[in-house]
């Protein structure tokens, strides 16, 4: 399970909140969660891959140009996990950084919480 869990870390990270392109985000989205799974974010609590495509499509619109890149190690231990990551045109220095924290059962996401994000 941790290194099912740490996959997931990097693959949401790029194949979800990194993806410009819907269809593939959409697919992303149907393989990396569990059908109930929630999202925690500082605006609210989210639930079903609907409200995912949304969220992440909306974040993504908003610096389409921008890359995320892992911040260390991601971590895993028994069914939870976490990553820190930064998020800047690509090449240069993060413009803001984040913290996903995941739970997965069912070798999908079925949680993820996405504290209040740091500018640089």
């Amino acid at each position: 399970m941790t290194e099912r869990t740490i996959e997931l870390l990097h693959r949401n990270l790029q194949k979800v909140f990194g993806e410009g392109d819907a269809t593939r985000r959409r697919a992303a989205i149907e393989e990396f969660y569990t059908d109930d799974y929630v999202l925690y974010t500082p605006d609210g609590v989210f639930g079903g891959h609907d409200a995912l495509e949304k969220f992440a499509g909306e974040l993504r619109s908003t610096h389409p140009q921008f890359a995320y890149t892992p911040h260390g190690q991601a971590q895993a231990l028994h069914i939870g996990g976490i990553l820190a990551w930064g998020s800047g045109p690509k090449g240069e220095p993060a413009e803001y950084t984040g913290l996903d924290v995941v739970i997965v059962r069912e070798s999908k996401i079925a949680a993820l919480r996405l504290p209040q994000s740091e500018t640089s």
